[in-house]
C-alpha cells in the first residue's frame, strides 16, 4: 500500500490506535452530562444537530481540552512506533530523531540531553496554555455526593 516509511502511514497508525481511547473518553463524558438540558431543547423543538452544536458541544470544551492535551502528549512522546514504522530521517518525529544524535561508537549524552529538553517543551507549553480546561475536564463529575 506504500504506507511504510511515510508520514501518512505514521499518522494513520496513530489515528487507528488512539480512536478507541478518544471514543471511550468522550462517550463517558457525554453520558455524564445532564439529560434534562437535552430534553428541554427537544421540547422546544430544536433539531438534533442544533442540540449538539449549541448545547452539548459547549459543555464538552473541558473534555476536548483534556483529551487534546493527552493525545498530543501520547503521540509526541511516541518513540517505539516511530522508529519501527519510519526508517528514514525524512519522516522521523523529533523524539525518534533524538537517537540520531548519538553516534555508533561514542555516546554524546550532552546532545541527547539538550535534544530531550527541546523535545519536551511543546507538551509542557501546551499543558500550561490549556491547564485550566485540562484540570476542569479531568475533575468534572468527581464531586462526592
Amino acid at each position: 500500500m506504500g504506507l511504510y516509511d511515510t508520514v501518512t502511514g505514521l499518522v494513520l497508525f496513530h489515528v487507528a490506535f488512539q480512536t478507541g481511547f478518544c471514543t471511550l473518553f468522550m462517550r463517558n463524558f457525554i453520558k455524564a452530562l445532564p439529560s434534562e438540558l437535552i430534553e428541554a431543547a427537544r421540547v422546544e423543538g430544536v433539531s438534533e444537530l442544533r442540540i449538539f452544536w449549541y448545547v452539548v458541544l459547549p459543555l464538552m470544551r473541558p473534555a476536548i481540552a483534556a483529551l487534546s492535551v493527552l493525545i498530543f502528549t501520547f503521540i509526541w512522546n511516541d518513540f517505539f512506533w516511530a522508529t519501527v514504522l519510519v526508517q528514514g530521517t525524512h519522516a522521523m518525529p523529533v523524539t525518534g530523531g533524538i537517537i540520531s544524535l548519538n553516534g555508533q561508537w561514542v555516546a554524546q549524552w550532552h546532545l541527547v540531553s539538550a535534544g530531550s529538553v527541546v523535545a519536551a517543551m511543546p507538551p509542557v507549553i501546551m499543558f500550561f496554555l490549556m491547564q485550566k480546561h485540562f484540570i476542569a475536564g479531568l475533575t468534572l463529575g468527581a464531586t462526592k455526593g
